[in-house]
């Protein structure tokens, strides 16, 4: 029976804080910064180089078949 006092008195304290927050607490304003928001990418793009890099050694293969 404790345990179902402690917790109900554990919410009814949550409750009245949730309440007096709210009573306390002002308008909250959200508005656009001045300046523009600027995202820095640091993107390195290997697809071109891993597809050269494939074509190459395909010629190579076909040019040497006997080594292969």
């Amino acid at each position: 029976m404790s345990g179902t006092r402690e917790r109900l008195r554990r919410l009814c304290l949550a409750a009245v804080v949730v309440a007096g927050s709210m009573l306390t607490s002002g308008c909250i304003t959200v508005k656009a910064p001045d300046k523009p928001i600027v995202i820095e990418l640091n993107i390195n793009i290997k697809q071109e180089v891993v597809y050269r890099l494939a074509g190459d050694a395909s010629q190579t293969i076909d040019s040497n078949k006997d080594i292969f």
